[in-house]
């Protein structure tokens, strides 16, 4: 099997990409650079990267506030976005330049913002709050939490006293969240209830090490397998969620006795 061929097809430096979604009928990359406060979509075709700030210069005049990170974008229809800023969910009308905001969460904890997100099957927006740092690599635990954005506005509390909620994406058959807590190093899964919304039966997929890298990206592929990005190590894992197996085909023909049962003798 041929290697994968890598290639910087955006080759800006932005502060911290988060988010891609791939917008099929404009056919575009949609994307958000938290720490600069803006979201961006870069066209395939021309290689032209467009953007829309928070703050500075030419601020987009859709945002009433320049301070707070753009946490995740994503589609709700043609010319219509999702958009988390700070503790804020609203949609983005790009054409008219304006967002019409629709929950504010987490105000009884002022340091929070949120986090990655994703739509569902059904077009619940779903996304987790998390804590900034108090110092370079450190996050007071147990202050992030998962929610749900309905079609009808209304917000459900999912999970609470999380670490630092992250990548998530379902099963193909929809009926299991996959969802990373960063500070937890860890990637779980949950019963998904495609017709609630609602979670049920946490189990734990996978758990790294720190000199692993901290997982943070998370997305399923066709054949029903994991993709998980790990920030800090410049690391993409693949696993089967089922097994919680790293090892590509390649690896396994490479690492013989792998899955074998040991035991050592001569020890004394």
């Amino acid at each position: 099997m041929a290697s994968p061929r890598i290639e910087a097809v955006i080759q800006e430096r932005h502060s911290m990409g988060e988010c891609p979604m791939w917008e099929e009928k404009t056919r575009q990359l949609v994307f958000v650079d938290i720490n600069t406060r803006t979201v961006c979509w870069w066209n395939p075709l021309s290689g032209e990267v467009q953007t829309a700030g928070l703050s500075g210069p030419g601020a987009c005049r859709w945002w009433n506030k320049g301070r707070d990170p753009v946490g995740w974008v994503a589609l709700h229809r043609e010319g219509i976005y999702v958009v988390a800023s700070g503790i804020r969910l609203g949609l983005l009308d790009w054409e008219m330049g304006q967002v019409e905001w629709a929950a504010w969460l987490d105000l009884e904890k002022p340091h929070n913002r949120f986090n990655d997100g994703k739509v569902d099957a059904n077009g619940r927006f779903v996304a987790g709050t998390m804590p900034e740092a108090s110092a370079p690599g450190v996050w007071e635990p147990g202050q992030g939490s998962l929610y749900t954005l309905h079609a009808d506005r209304s917000v459900v509390r999912q999970l609470n006293q999380l670490g630092i909620p992250n990548g998530l994406d379902w099963s193909l058959d929809h009926r299991t969240l996959y969802h990373v807590d960063s500070l937890d190093y860890s990637v779980w899964s949950y019963d998904y209830d495609v017709q609630t919304g609602g979670l049920a039966n946490p189990r734990l997929v996978c758990h790294l090490e720190p000199e692993q890298g901290m997982p943070d990206g998370l997305c399923m592929d066709t054949t029903g397998t994991l993709w998980v990005a790990c920030i800090d190590r410049g690391r993409v894992i693949h696993m089967d969620p089922e097994t919680a197996d790293s090892l590509s085909p390649e690896q396994l023909l490479r690492e013989l006795q792998a899955g074998h049962v040991f035991k050592v003798m001569g020890r004394g």
